[in-house]
């Protein structure tokens, strides 16, 4: 789920989020659909680009502090 959140950041489509974060499609279906499920990201509208709702920023900010702690010399800011 961070994967995808990074690289859809302030907005990808589809495509791009697939290929950048290396899913299948079918696999890049089920992550759009609970992250926007849980507000995570949001469909523009009259658009196939998907972005980042602030939401989905904190969650990543979370998520790589606790990586870092974790594995400090392996996470990358």
């Amino acid at each position: 789920m961070a994967i995808v959140l990074d690289v859809i950041g302030d907005g990808n489509n589809r495509t791009k989020i697939m290929y950048k974060a290396y899913l299948s499609y079918a696999q890049l279906i089920e992550y759009l659909f609970i992250l926007q499920k849980n507000k995570l990201i949001e469909q523009q509208k009259g658009s196939k680009v998907y972005k980042m709702t602030e939401k989905g920023r904190r969650y990543l900010e979370h998520y790589k502090a606790i990586a870092e702690m974790i594995l400090p010399n392996i996470v990358k800011k």
